[in-house]
C-alpha cells in the first residue's frame, strides 16, 4: 500500500527540492544516454560504469547517485527497444538512506537534497498515520500541482478473504458507472457533465492563446481527474461495505482489452476513452482486501443479453440500452441489473467444487 504526505515545506526547502529533481533528472537521462550507447543496462553493470563519474558531473550525494541509477535500470526493464528519456520534474526514488521520518512527538521527514538534509513537516490523513507506522522500504519524491508529496511504501496487514456462498454481481458501465444486483445504481450522469465543461474549456481557452488563458489551462490541469477518482473512490466503498455486511464476494466483469475490442461512434469516443473503469476495479480490489472480502472476476460475454432468469441468450433480449426483456419467458429488468444479476451467477459457478475428505472409521465412533 502507498501513504501519500504532503510536504509543508518552506520556500528555500522546496527550491531545494525542486533543484534535487532537476538535478538528479538529469543525472538519470545522461546516465541514460551512456547506458543505450554501451548497451550497459542492468542496475549493477551501470553503477560500475558510471557511478563516479555521475557523482563527479552532478555533485549528487551518493544514495541520490545511487538512487537515479536504479532509476534508469528500472525504466529499460520494460524493454530494450529504444532510449529512456526523464522529465526535468519526474518523481525520484528514496530509500530509508536518505530518508526518514519521524511520526510520534512530531509530524516529520529528514530528506536528502543537493545541499544536504533537510527537515521537513508533512500532513497527511488518520488513515496514512496509521499505515506509516508499518512502513516498507523507500519511497518517492513527487512534484505535483506546485506541491511537493512523498509516496511511501507501507505493509498492511489484511485478513485472509472469507469463503463467500454468495455473491453481490457488479455490472460497469458507462452511462451507469456501477449497478449491483442488489439494485444499488451509481449514475455517471455527473461524471460525464463534467467531463464535458472541461474538455469545453480546455477548448475554450486553447483557442485563446494568451498567457492568462495558458495560466488558467495549468490551474484546471488534473481537475477532472480527481473529481473522477474521488467519485471512483465513494462507489468502491459503497461496494465494499455492502458485501462485507451482507458476507458476500464481489464479482466484477474482467474488462482486460474492452476498449480495444468495443466499436463506439466518433462522438462517443471521448467518452469511451474518459471510462475509468480500470480504476474503479483496482479501488474495489484493494478495499475488499483490507477487510478480507473475496473478489471474483469473470468472463462478461453475453451478461447483457442472457436472460437472468431462464438463461435464454439473444440479441434480441435487449429492446434498448436500459431495457430488458426476455423474449422467451417475459421477465422485464433494467439491462444494468440483470447484467450484474449475471456476473453473480457466473462468480458462484466458478468456485471450485471440491469434496471434502472421506472421514475415517475411527472418526465415525
Amino acid at each position: 500500500m502507498i501513504a501519500q504526505v504532503k510536504l509543508l515545506a518552506t520556500s528555500e526547502q522546496a527550491q531545494l527540492l525542486k533543484q534535487t529533481l532537476e538535478t538528479a533528472n538529469a543525472a538519470c537521462n545522461w546516465l541514460s544516454e551512456r547506458a543505450w550507447e554501451s548497451h550497459i543496462l542492468r542496475q549493477y553493470d551501470l553503477h560500475k560504469m558510471a557511478y563516479y563519474d555521475a557523482r563527479e558531473k552532478f555533485g549528487l550525494s551518493a544514495q541520490i547517485t545511487v538512487r537515479s541509477i536504479a532509476k534508469v535500470a528500472d525504466a529499460y526493464k520494460l524493454d530494450h527497444k529504444s532510449q529512456r528519456y526523464f522529465k526535468p520534474l519526474g518523481a525520484l526514488p528514496y530509500d530509508r538512506k536518505n530518508l526518514s521520518w519521524k511520526t510520534h512527538d512530531k509530524q516529520e521527514v529528514s530528506i536528502d537534497t543537493v545541499e544536504g538534509r533537510q527537515h521537513i513537516p508533512f500532513v497527511c490523513g488518520e488513515q496514512q498515520k496509521v499505515m506509516l507506522e508499518n512502513r516498507l522500504g523507500g519511497g518517492e519524491l513527487i512534484f505535483r500541482g506546485g506541491e511537493f508529496y512523498i509516496h511511501q511504501v507501507c505493509e498492511i496487514e489484511t485478513p485472509e478473504p472469507y469463503d463467500a456462498e454468495e455473491w453481490m454481481g457488479v455490472d460497469l458501465g458507462i452511462v451507469n458507472l456501477a449497478t449491483s444486483s442488489d439494485g444499488q445504481n451509481f449514475s455517471g450522469e455527473q461524471v460525464e457533465t463534467t467531463r464535458q465543461w472541461h474538455q469545453g474549456r480546455r477548448q475554450t481557452l486553447q483557442s485563446v492563446g494568451t498567457p492568462s488563458a495558458k495560466r488558467r489551462l495549468q490551474k484546471l490541469s488534473g481537475r477532472q481527474a480527481r473529481f473522477q477518482q474521488d467519485t471512483n473512490h465513494c462507489i468502491s466503498k459503497r461496494l465494499v461495505e455492502t458485501a462485507q455486511r451482507t458476507g458476500r464476494g464481489i464479482a466484477l466483469e474482467d474488462l482486460k482489452g474492452v476498449r480495444s475490442r468495443t466499436r463506439v461512434s466518433r462522438g462517443q469516443r471521448s467518452r469511451h476513452s474518459n471510462w475509468a473503469f480500470f480504476q474503479l476495479r483496482q479501488f474495489v480490489s484493494y478495499k475488499a482486501e483490507r477487510v478480507g472480502v473475496p473478489v471474483s472476476f469473470v468472463d462478461p460475454r453475453n451478461t447483457s443479453k442472457t436472460c437472468s432468469v431462464c438463461g435464454h441468450c439473444s440479441s434480441a433480449n435487449r429492446l434498448t440500452r436500459n431495457d430488458f426483456v426476455c423474449e422467451a419467458c417475459g421477465h422485464v429488468a433494467p439491462a444494468d441489473l440483470n447484467a450484474a444479476a449475471n456476473i453473480a451467477a457466473k462468480a458462484a459457478v466458478k468456485q471450485p467444487m471440491v469434496e471434502p475428505p472421506l472421514a475415517s472409521t475411527s472418526s465415525l465412533l
